[in-house]
């Protein structure tokens, strides 16, 4: 069902933080986008709108990004 409303800026800023340090933390580990998406089990362009903000996760997806990277959940979260 879409959403009625749009959501707020700072809503939004926050979704891109996250992917931005989504891929922060895959490029310290040196790993491909690909890699990452295949160890959580999702498809590589599913996992590119994630880390350029332009899709909302599930918590449980970021969990499974995070175990794939190797980091704990907060800090792909981290304010």
């Amino acid at each position: 069902m879409p959403r009625p409303v749009p959501l707020p800026d700072h809503v939004l800023a926050r979704r891109r933080r996250i992917g931005e340090q989504t891929r922060a933390a895959r490029l310290e580990r040196n790993l491909t986008q690909e890699s990452v998406a295949l160890r959580a089990g999702m498809d590589r362009a599913t996992y590119v709108r994630i880390e350029q903000g332009q899709a909302s996760p599930l918590l449980d997806t970021l969990i499974l990004i995070a175990d794939a990277i190797g980091v704990p959940l907060a800090h792909l979260v981290r304010d």
